[in-house]
């Protein structure tokens, strides 16, 4: 289903459609996630002392992104104080990618008012989130959720979804954590898009992702050790290209604090070896480094039973769609 026509009490800016991908792009996602080597990175860099004597932690879940990729320790971007060393280039969109996101871009023209959309804006990063259980001494941990945050990129954010749906809930929280009311929810189905912009849906209120069913029995297998994936989000943005910085750019510090990161990458991704072997030398005014660097976790097979026949090797089939709720 598609979001039904806008209630005049309804700020504009939200777009919904369960059908989004059609069969061919899902065939085509699938296949290039089983080419993709997750991270499953650390929230701070090692080298020194979390701030504010924040424990030390891993991300509740493993990455990828695309066109520009924000480590953790790095802190993200933060516009407009936090541009620096936040956003790093990497690889390009994969065809399928580029093809939805051409949609997405054209549709989110044609439905939303100017004045939501700031000029110069296009989709050119997107976060790959893996969601399932974390295995630990041969439990399952589910740590299929994400607390209620908000997106600091300019203009519009879209989220496809493969795999189980996932109940996803904007929140008026006045600071994440707090329980607030919850204004909107909608369960993203499998191959769903979800667009959302403006003051009310992207400025003013949270976004959060609270639980991800299972009832699909979705799986799908990825190089990372302790982890079982049964959903997928993309989630694409705009990062203006003055503040995406090749590996090279960055300041001293931040290299070191991601060169395990970018090592391990370059096992499997030609661009990423390319950007190691193209650093500069580090310029005087950044000075010394201390030689360790964060290192990501393991990139062992995942571990687990071994998908059915059914599961196309490891990955999901298309799940069945029900009403919407």
């Amino acid at each position: 289903m598609r979001t039904p026509a806008r209630r005049p009490d309804r700020p504009p800016g939200l777009h919904y459609d369960a059908g989004f991908v059609g069969p061919k792009d899902y065939a085509d996602i699938l296949a290039w996630l089983r080419t993709v080597h997750p991270l499953w990175e650390l929230r701070f860099s090692d080298r020194r002392p979390p701030p504010g004597g924040q424990p030390q932690r891993s991300l509740l879940r493993p990455v990828y992104w695309l066109g520009n990729w924000q480590f953790a320790c790095l802190d993200y971007y933060r516009p407009p104080e936090g541009l620096r060393d936040r956003c790093v280039a990497a690889e390009a969109f994969p065809a399928v990618l580029a093809r939805l996101v051409r949609r997405i871009e054209d549709l989110t023209h044609r439905l939303f008012p100017p004045a939501i959309v700031p000029d110069g804006w296009r989709i050119n990063t997107c976060l790959v989130n893996l969601y399932g259980d974390r295995i630990e001494n041969g439990k399952r941990v589910d740590v299929a959720r994400v607390g209620e945050h908000k997106d600091f990129e300019p203009g519009p954010v879209a989220s496809i979804s493969v795999g189980e749906r996932a109940l996803f809930q904007f929140v008026s929280s006045r600071k994440p954590g707090s329980r607030d009311a919850v204004e909107l929810q909608q369960w993203l189905d499998d191959g769903s898009l979800l667009i959302f912009a403006g003051n009310h849906w992207k400025r003013r209120l949270f976004h959060r992702v609270q639980r991800v069913d299972r009832r699909a029995k979705a799986t799908f297998e990825f190089p990372v050790e302790g982890f079982e994936t049964r959903r997928v989000n993309f989630t694409f943005r705009y990062v203006p290209d003055e503040h995406v910085t090749p590996f090279s750019g960055l300041s001293a510090e931040a290299r070191e604090d991601i060169r395990g990161y970018m090592e391990t990458l370059a096992r499997h991704s030609s661009w990423f070896r390319d950007q190691l072997q193209g650093e500069t030398a580090t310029p005087a005014e950044d000075g010394p480094v201390p030689a360790s660097a964060s290192r990501p976790r393991g990139t062992a097979a995942a571990t687990g039973p071994p998908p059915d026949a059914a599961h196309r090797g490891g990955f999901p089939p298309r799940v069945p769609r029900g009403p919407a709720r």
